[in-house]
């Protein structure tokens, strides 16, 4: 089905930043019932890098997410310019977080990340033949711990609860699968 039941009545902007926008739709539903919509616009595309080694061998990085008030294992990601291409955007993360740079490219996948309420999209890479030189973080990942693992300690952190950030979830586990891990 490709044609929209939704029907928008009004639109207001509530916030905005430099990396978000917030509007509220007054909308009616694919019932005819009135309703209000949220939206959170994302003014980057979200990008995310597993960086595998000839071993197996995976890095993780870990930070404190302010929105979560909790520490988070995640793969290597950040945002990436709307104007810029999604792989030009994972080769900067990749190196400014962990050093790593990569001769060998694979796009994995292009995810909504919470298609309920935002319309960010994120993009997924699979780094191999691997460099490690210095990295180049930004003020913001000052904490950020980066941690060498196997593919199979960081797919038992997905199936235990450990990391549960959402674009790493779905790459960890497409490359076990790809890799038959």
């Amino acid at each position: 089905m490709n044609n929209n039941p939704w029907t928008t009545l009004t639109t207001r902007e509530v916030y905005a930043n430099k990396w978000i926008t917030v509007t509220e739709h007054d909308v009616l539903n694919p019932a005819g019932g009135k309703g209000i919509y949220g939206k959170v616009h994302f003014k980057n595309k979200a990008i995310g890098i597993i960086p595998v080694d000839e071993h197996g061998n995976t890095w993780l990085v870990g930070q404190y997410r302010y929105t979560l008030n909790a520490y988070s294992w995640e793969i290597p990601e950040g945002g990436g310019a709307m104007d810029t291409e999604p792989l030009e955007a994972a080769k900067r993360e990749l190196k400014e977080e962990t050093g790593l740079t990569a001769n060998k490219w694979t796009l994995l996948m292009r995810i909504h990340t919470s298609n309920s309420v935002t319309d960010e999209e994120g993009f997924v890479f699979l780094a191999e033949d691997l460099t490690q030189g210095e990295d180049d973080r930004e003020e913001t990942e000052a904490d950020l711990v980066v941690k060498k693992l196997s593919m199979q300690e960081a797919v038992s952190m997905v199936m235990d609860g450990k990391i549960t950030d959402s674009i790493s979830v779905a790459g960890l586990l497409k490359v076990a699968k790809m890799k038959k891990l």
